[in-house]
């Protein structure tokens, strides 16, 4: 029987990637976000080419109702969840704390952090039964340390980071891994419009430098992933070559 990862956040970026590289590799999907038609046509692509069977679930991972009604359909063999990858996520706004706009704030919170545990609650009990499973959570350097403007997103990362070490103490005794990445630039995603709200004038902070892209992002967590049981890779800072920190970044070309 094949493997079986849960995506939340997979109709775009990181999460798109992701739900690529395992269909590629012959696991079976389910794969979750806010927007039914690319859910629908991800579905699609993947069962054609890799010859996978995935599973459709759209629903806001920030609604604790939607998360709970979702996960009933989780039934029969879709309830043998194999790995969770707690992609979904954004970065609402950029500015200093005293201009914070709250709507942000709770968007950021509500997502990133309460939508993460939202969907551990769910699928890690499910795990916890069989005594086997994989936990992945999309952090960011932004939970390494703090930059300007940056503050909420900041916290929410941070908070990620703690709760992935958390998790780790809580659910290692049921043979359960727990891992992070913490990704800097991520290219290939659409962070940078929601973040400026859809300037796209703004949204252009990848031009003079390379970073790394969606998919390099994909094959770690499948590297991750694919380790003999015995292995937990437990945190993976990563970074373009020319981004030594949230901050300090070559922007002298690509």
């Amino acid at each position: 029987m094949s493997k079986i990862v849960l995506i939340t956040g997979a109709t775009s970026g990181i999460g798109k990637a992701t739900s690529k590289r395992f269909a590629k590799e012959g696991y079976d999907l389910i794969i979750t976000g806010r927007r039914k038609n690319i859910l629908k046509s991800l579905s699609e692509k993947f069962q054609t080419k890799f010859g996978v069977k995935v599973l459709t679930l759209a629903f806001d991972v920030s609604d604790i109702d939607a998360v709970r009604k979702a996960c009933k359909k989780l039934t029969g063999k879709w309830a043998k969840i194999d790995i969770l990858v707690n992609n979904a996520g954004l970065a609402k706004g950029f500015g200093p704390i005293n201009e914070g706009n709250v709507d942000d704030w709770n968007t950021m919170i509500d997502t990133n952090l309460k939508g993460l545990l939202y969907m551990t609650r769910m699928i890690s009990p499910l795990m916890v039964a069989r005594k086997k499973g994989h936990i992945i959570n999309i952090s960011s350097i932004a939970g390494k340390e703090v930059y300007p403007n940056g503050n909420v997103y900041c916290a929410t990362k941070h908070a990620v980071d703690a709760l992935t070490k958390a998790m780790r103490i809580d659910l290692h005794k049921h043979n359960i891994r727990i891992s992070q990445i913490a990704p800097g630039h991520v290219e290939e995603t659409g962070f940078a419009m929601v973040r400026y709200n859809g300037d796209k004038k703004k949204s252009k902070i990848y031009e003079d430098f390379t970073p790394v892209t969606s998919s390099d992002i994909s094959n770690i967590i499948y590297f991750m992933a694919s380790q003999p049981p015995h292995v937990n890779i437990q945190d993976v800072l990563v970074m373009g070559t020319q981004q030594a920190s949230a901050i300090f970044i070559d922007r002298s070309g690509r």
